[in-house]
């Protein structure tokens, strides 16, 4: 974005003063500048062009309005750009290159003075009459005297050259992501690292790959840095030091992977591995003609070259408008869909501004070639360097270069971008991530791709979406004509070809009995959950945002039955104050419109750390300072949380929940520390205090425990990954990690039956959604089930059909069984029996079918 700012004065007395542009960042940041070195004008008439930030909001630089802020300003006595940090520079080399005009770029000056310092200097400078080189030189040299006052060298210390070159500071991390540095940890690596004013190498010192450019998308993936593996940061330059560190704590905490991609991905049925065929992607079931995305393929023979320069302008530009493309996508799937999904467009930005690949295209245009194919053999080389790594879900990500390659082809072209040709089933090769959250949800109504897997990010974002979708449906399904007839259901992988019309009435009955189960599921979400029994059971969500709480109430909760306040403390440098804290919370009790909402103390540790609260590497941080453990070695963060959950408590129904509780000191020293919180006034009278059970010591003992809280909510993911020492993060043990296993569900009973008339009990894991585990968990005597926002309508609808006394008679039985699997087959057993319906769920396919 751009904004021009003048002293009211007439154009020609500004025209004969220096321009200047700043480029930034952060929007608000740029303005806030400018207002500042306005204030040393004194009326005085000068150009300042704003470029800074994606829009008022989004972080980022784009090099075509910073390139229009440069042709605002220019005037004969010419330009000065200041820039804040890391790609700001790289967009404002490109805004250079993107000039039409060479006697404009003559007249350009860039800065490498700091931001806020150089550009008032420059300002006052510039006002004064000074001429582009005056300026220039004024804004470099305007920090020297806060270095000078602050770098009186110690007696008898000689300063250091300033060209004395520095030593390299060396780091290494083993890779804890379960798939390596694929795209999205890649590029948020790279993005970290552009930022900082350091020159960052990496090295795979496992298979000895390397070295590469860190700030380098393309050449980071080339490092085949796999799970386990030990990589060296070096670094050098004046942020070196920085640079490592905070390339570190990055892959301390797994490059902010989000946690259902760093444990696996939203699942869809998970086949057996013996399965060859079709795979289930994202459930639904489909049927309609197959139908294509349309676009022509582009050859470079067809366009021709033009001269070098404007050639590489060309590349700028179409670089440029598809960046915009994709922030653009990206913002609308993070309004739809969360942060989450919306991350997988990073690494498609990241290669954007990569300058090892903006460096090879520009060295191929050199000589002669043209922009379509100096562009499209850089892509396809970067493209087989992916594809021909040896861990398959990296090579699966040379897809993300696919489809930024076609983009910017179809930019540099004027190509129209593919579209659907019809209403119906899409049947692909496969789908890029822009086109998965672009589908027109009027037209398409199933998916089916020849190539991909339920792992990529077509899929990921199709679930997101509700679209059907079978993947690795195998080449096959290309050479299908456009127009006949396909059916396909996304929860089993089943495809069937011109199918015989009894079977698309029986999956178009299926179909339309879903639908109609889910409107009336939507229809009273508002209602109670209330047994066939009469047996009240809340339903209430998962919170991480003041936007869930709008969406839980929007979808029916009871309350929150769980509120992540980690996403006030997470991604910043300081804690957040008391303020703060009270404004979100406060937020979040308003947007749930007087229904309960529990608070859950800060759950961070030694997995997921946060920089201001140091902490010694642990060899295992599952079993390390996590939680209560971690709030209570930094008591004065944990008093600060509980004086704002206090000052919410008092005018909002609140409870607040302390997890990782393995011992009753635990919550004894807890509660001693929210009395000092609560000050004078006392504990708020509405104020409950509960604690999760996720630590199979706190099951066992929940009689130490109940004299000190008003509830306990059990944590299912993490007490059953403690019960069966499966980490669910693992994919080798996974398949044990599940929350219907007898041991776990013993557990349970044993804190259901001692809370019982004493206190409530509730699950807020992933179990609470499992519609085979809700009959087992209301029969051990859970009273509260808190899911995420989507699924309250539908647990709802599961409670309303059972009978609490045949869920206690169906629980003790699933306690004597020897396995999950069997607990879940007893559920489908009897769920079929009760429903006279002897296939549900049951059925499986594979192959296309034809009929």
């Amino acid at each position: 974005m751009t904004e021009s700012t003048s002293a009211n004065a007439p154009a020609t007395d500004a025209e004969r003063r220096v321009g200047l542009i700043v480029v930034s960042h952060s929007r608000a940041l740029a303005l806030a500048a400018v207002t500042l070195a306005g204030e040393m004008l004194h009326g005085r008439p000068l150009t300042i062009e704003v470029a800074a930030g994606l829009d008022d909001t989004t972080f980022g630089t784009d090099a075509v309005s910073i390139m229009q802020a440069i042709e605002r300003a220019d005037s004969p006595a010419g330009v000065v750009v200041l820039m804040d940090l890391g790609s700001a520079v790289l967009s404002a080399e490109l805004a250079l290159d993107l000039l039409q005009d060479s006697s404009i770029r003559d007249r350009v000056t860039l800065s490498p003075a700091p931001l806020v310092e150089g550009l008032i200097v420059a300002a006052v400078a510039a006002a004064g009459g000074a001429s582009r080189e005056e300026v220039a030189a004024e804004a470099r040299n305007a920090v020297m005297g806060k270095a000078a006052h602050l770098s009186t060298p110690e007696p008898g210390v000689a300063p250091e050259p300033e060209d004395q070159a520095q030593a390299a500071i060396v780091g290494v991390f083993p890779v804890a992501n379960p798939h390596g540095l694929h795209a999205r940890p890649a590029a948020r690596l790279v993005s970290e690292v552009r930022a900082l004013d350091a020159s960052v190498q990496l090295r795979n010192l496992t298979t000895g790959a390397g070295p590469v450019p860190a700030a380098s998308l393309s050449r980071v993936a080339t490092l085949t840095a796999l799970h386990g593996h030990e990589v060296e940061v070096r670094a050098t330059g004046p942020q070196a030091q920085e640079a490592v560190e905070h390339v570190l704590a990055l892959a301390k905490r797994r490059f902010d992977e989000p946690p259902e991609q760093v444990s696996a991905p939203p699942a869809p049925p998970r086949p057996t591995p013996s399965r060859s065929g079709p795979l289930a992607a994202s459930p639904g079931i489909a049927v309609g003609p197959v139908r294509r995305l349309a676009a022509e393929p582009v050859d470079p023979a067809l366009h021709p070259a033009g001269e070098p320069a404007q050639e590489w302008r060309r590349v700028l530009a179409s670089v440029a408008a598809v960046r915009r493309e994709i922030e653009h996508v990206r913002v609308l799937t993070e309004r739809e869909l969360g942060p989450d999904q919306a991350s997988i467009f990073d690494a498609h930005l990241s290669l954007l501004t990569d300058t090892e690949l903006l460096g090879d295209v520009k060295a191929r245009i050199r000589p002669g070639t043209g922009a379509v194919a100096a562009w499209a053999g850089s892509l396809a080389e970067v493209e087989r360097q992916w594809a021909e790594l040896p861990d398959p879900y990296l090579r699966e990500r040379a897809a993300d270069v696919r489809a930024v390659g076609e983009q910017v082809l179809q930019a540099l072209t004027g190509q129209p971008a593919r579209r659907m040709t019809g209403e119906g089933v899409l049947v692909a090769s496969d789908l890029t991530p822009a086109e998965t959250a672009g589908l027109d949800l009027a037209l398409v109504t199933g998916v089916v791709l020849a190539q991909g897997s339920p792992t990529s990010h077509a899929a990921i974002l199709a679930r997101a979406r509700d679209i059907p979708v079978v993947v690795a449906a195998g080449p096959e399904v290309l050479g299908i004509p456009e127009g006949r007839t396909i059916l396909l259901d996304g929860a089993t992988g089943a495809l069937h070809l011109d199918p015989a019309p009894e079977l698309i009435e029986e999956y178009q009955s299926r179909a339309a009995e879903a639908a109609e189960q889910r409107v009336r599921q939507v229809a009273l979400a508002d209602h109670p959950a209330v047994s066939r029994d009469g047996t009240r059971i809340l339903v209430a969500a998962n919170l991480g945002s003041v936007s869930d709480a709008r969406a839980a109430l929007a979808a029916g909760a009871d309350g929150a039955g769980l509120v992540r306040t980690e996403f006030l403390f997470l991604d910043r440098t300081a804690a957040p104050d008391i303020n703060e804290q009270q404004d979100q919370y406060d937020s979040i009790a308003e947007a749930m419109e007087g229904r309960r909402i529990t608070l859950r103390t800060l759950d961070v540790g030694g997995d997921k750390p946060l920089p201001y609260l140091p902490m010694p590497p642990e060899a295992n941080p599952f079993l390390g300072q996590r939680g209560i453990r971690l709030s209570l070695r930094n008591r004065d963060l944990l008093r600060d949380q509980m004086a704002a959950i206090c000052h919410t408590a008092r005018h909002s129904p609140t409870s607040i929940m302390l997890p990782m509780v393995s011992t009753p000191d635990e919550l004894i020293e807890a509660r001693q520390v929210l009395v000092e919180a609560a000050g004078s006034s006392g504990l708020p009278a509405g104020l409950h205090i509960g604690t999760m059970i996720e630590v199979p010591s706190a099951a066992l003992k929940i009689e130490a425990l109940l004299p000190y809280v008003d509830f306990v909510s059990i944590g299912t993911n993490d007490l059953t990954q403690y019960t069966l020492a499966a980490e669910r993060g693992n994919g080798a043990v996974a398949a044990l990690s599940d929350a219907l296993d007898p041991g776990v569900l013993r557990l349970i009973d044993h804190v259901c039956r001692a809370a019982s008339g004493r206190v409530d009990v509730a699950v807020c894991g992933e179990a609470a959604s499992d519609e085979l585990a809700i009959p087992i968990l209301v029969g051990l005597g859970v009273r509260e089930l808190s899911v995420s926002p989507p699924a309250v309508a539908r647990v709802k609808a599961a409670i309303r059909q059972l009978d609490v006394e045949h869920c206690a008679s169906l629980a003790g039985q699933a306690l004597t069984l020897p396995g999950a699997t069997d607990v879940r087959k007893l559920v489908l057993a009897t769920m079929a029996e009760t429903q006279g319906d002897a296939e549900s769920g049951t059925r499986t396919g594979s192959g296309v079918a034809t009929g």
